[in-house]
């Protein structure tokens, strides 16, 4: 191989690097607040705040703080806390550990799952009930679940299959797009791309606006109740 050659093989591969660099840094979000309204069988339920923010240590924390402020659920003080702290790894926001705290006047629930990288190893404790299981690279958890969709959207992808711990194991999870919707939520009108779970009948469905916000417009479960979010606010970088 010539000097030449060599030359244009090294330029080229850097501009490859510096390309996928900057592809990178424009589909990993920056630090943001959403606001959501929360709904379960079509009435309202509350207010949902979910931000992210950089740590320490090449972290980040997601959270997700939901109020409940109409019928049962504020009658009984209902309030839910989720806080994940993650890295990034390849695009995804690959779990380190998650906390889940319900409180209400009538009961509390608590959850712990942390993930050991060193042992490979996920460790979960359930309201005093302990549960192990072995890690999958690149795993994330159901609080994340949605940011690493939208994460996935934004880099093109159609079809995302992710492995998410849940209590007592690693589910692998299967999402597809299924078109595009408009979506009217109380933050405005959009023309939304939709993804639906496809592996099991658990009534998953989210819209997204990928090139704008890494986090779903609107999403629905059936999963835990009928609730579904609607994007009141965003703010970010």
């Amino acid at each position: 191989m010539t000097i030449s050659s060599r030359l244009l093989r090294s330029t080229a591969l850097a501009l490859a690097l510096v390309a996928g660099s900057a592809m990178a840094a424009d589909t990993v979000p920056k630090a943001f607040t959403a606001t959501y309204q929360v709904l379960k069988d079509g009435e309202p339920l509350g207010e949902a705040t979910v931000t992210l923010k950089a740590t320490s240590g090449g972290q980040f924390e997601y959270a997700n703080s939901t109020k409940g402020t109409s019928g049962l659920a504020a009658m009984l003080g209902a309030n839910v806390d989720e806080v994940s702290h993650f890295r990034w790894s390849s695009l995804v926001p690959e779990a380190v550990s998650y906390d889940y705290s319900m409180t209400a006047s009538i009961k509390s629930k608590q959850r712990h799952l942390k993930v050991d990288w060193n042992s490979k190893q996920v460790s979960v404790d359930d309201n005093g009930k302990s549960f192990g299981y072995a890690a999958t690279p690149g795993m994330v958890e159901r609080n994340t679940l949605p940011l690493a969709l939208g994460v996935a959207l934004r880099a093109g992808h159609q079809q995302i299959a992710l492995p998410v711990a849940v209590k007592q194991e690693v589910e692998n999870q299967q999402f597809k797009v299924s078109g595009k919707e408009k979506v009217q939520v109380p933050a405005g009108s959009f023309d939304a791309v939709r993804i639906d779970r496809v592996d099991a009948d658990r009534g998953f469905n989210a819209w997204y606006v990928p090139a704008k916000f890494p986090v779903p417009v609107k999403l629905a479960q059936k999963d835990g109740g009928n609730l579904t979010m609607q994007l009141v606010s965003y703010s970010g970088k």
